[in-house]
């Protein structure tokens, strides 16, 4: 009876072991937008919106680099990674640090300071400071714009912004009049899941063009503008001026 108990327990025990480890393999929460933001990083600039994420980046000059938020009251210091990039033998040619927070919801700006080696500071590479007159400190800050509809469209600045919606991970082109239907020149970066954006330079002038996943082409959903290729296909088209 005894041997029948012990069997019992080893057996439930070894159930519940498997269990948890099962759960341990789940991620918290879905990870790839933070990862492909972390893989996209260039070097040390002012903090930018990436989708859901505000992104810090920092000199390596110290030995560490924190940061306190004020939607957490300043009561927690976040701590900086370090990112290395190499060359193609495996040679670290540049380090940096940074860190990688979600954007808070219901807020339209974002007021921190850091803490390197020990000392508070505010972030030396955001010109943007705000004076906190009852602590009497500087902060930095960073304004969260309001969430505008991700559409193609012509930017005062020169650029086409092009923008696709796809199934995440795929390697989204683009092609039309203006690469003479080339596919293969311009590849989309996906900068959140499933959305693909571009900036192109395009002088005046009326465009046609299509995405590519592969061999097959599409239409651009964000754009209502319609057109037909020298081959008759539905294609989209739009007009720099």
């Amino acid at each position: 009876m005894k041997t029948v108990i012990s069997a019992v327990i080893g057996f439930l025990f070894l159930a519940s072991g498997i269990a948890w480890a099962e759960e341990q393999k789940k991620p918290a929460e879905d990870t790839y937008e933070y990862d492909n933001i972390v893989a996209n990083l260039s070097g040390v600039g002012a903090p930018f919106i990436s989708g859901d994420y505000i992104v810090f980046t920092a000199e390596n000059n110290a030995r560490n680099i924190g940061i306190a938020f004020d939607f957490e009251n300043f009561k927690k210091i976040h701590y900086f990674n370090l990112q290395k990039r190499t060359n193609y033998e495996g040679e670290v040619t540049s380090t940096w640090f940074f860190y990688i927070v979600k954007k808070p919801k219901k807020t339209r700006q974002v007021s921190y300071r850091l803490i390197i080696d020990g000392l508070w500071t505010p972030d030396p590479n955001n010109e943007r400071t705000v004076f906190d007159e009852k602590e009497g400190i500087t902060l930095s800050q960073v304004i969260i714009p309001t969430e505008d509809p991700a559409i193609t469209e012509v930017l005062p600045n020169g650029l086409t912004h092009f923008v696709c919606f796809a199934k995440p991970g795929q390697n989204v082109r683009i092609g039309g009049t203006f690469t003479n239907w080339d596919s293969w020149i311009y590849s989309m970066r996906e900068v959140i899941p499933g959305r693909y954006e571009i900036d192109i330079p395009l002088q005046t002038g009326l465009y046609y063009y299509a995405y590519y996943i592969g061999m097959t082409q599409f239409i651009d959903e964000t754009n209502p503008d319609r057109g037909y290729s020298t081959d008759g296909k539905v294609v989209s088209c739009i007009t720099v001026k």
